[in-house]
């Protein structure tokens, strides 16, 4: 697997841990940030898993065309089978996703196609929603738009702020994403057009 994060890497460390407990018959390969003080890459320091700062130029939601093929070059290097996106906050482009077409997962906190784009739990607690979530997702040319992997719920409390219901959708991503990582890497998911389905629920 190549993890791409811009932030702490509060996921990348759960399915670090998830492969330390044998949980994912997988290893990871490379860490790659376009944020160069990214906690994400202290944690794979950490690990003594490969970690690389990559500049992605100029733009504020996508990768500079360079910086795209930094990006797939270092991946590449890496002979990756899987591309992670874990908190990776700029959308990916025509030539990264040809070269990895079908092998890149992303995971979203909202229940998708509900409130994709930025900030899914505070957009769904505005709605005023009672159930929201998270969601891991194959990545295509659309924002948070690719075939559903797993979702998991988590209620909406009366007295929820953003920050506490967004706590609580981390501690869910953090049991969801290891989950369908583990079935992807034992060629558990089968994909159907939109629908994937998973051989051993």
């Amino acid at each position: 697997m190549g993890v791409l994060g811009s932030g702490k890497g509060s996921n990348f460390v759960a399915i670090a841990d998830a492969i330390a407990a044998g949980k994912i018959p997988a290893e990871i390969a490379v860490v790659l940030s376009d944020v160069e003080s990214a906690g994400i890459l202290a944690h794979a320091r950490d690990r003594q898993i490969p970690a690389q700062f990559v500049p992605p130029g100029k733009f504020r939601t996508k990768l500079e065309e360079a910086a795209e093929h930094a990006f797939v070059a270092a991946l590449q290097n890496a002979q990756v089978d899987l591309i992670v996106l874990a908190g990776f906050m700029r959308v990916l482009k025509g030539d990264f996703l040809r070269a990895f077409a079908g092998r890149i997962v992303n995971i979203h906190p909202s229940l998708l196609p509900s409130f994709p784009g930025l900030e899914g739990w505070k957009q769904a607690l505005d709605y005023g929603v009672k159930v929201a979530g998270c969601t891991v997702h194959f990545v295509d040319a659309g924002v948070d738009s690719g075939a559903i992997i797993g979702q998991q719920t988590v209620p909406v409390r009366d007295h929820d702020t953003a920050e506490t219901l967004h706590a609580r959708i981390h501690a869910a991503e953090h049991e969801l994403y290891p989950k369908c990582l583990a079935a992807l890497a034992r060629g558990e998911i089968a994909v159907a057009g939109r629908r994937v389905i998973w051989k051993n629920p």
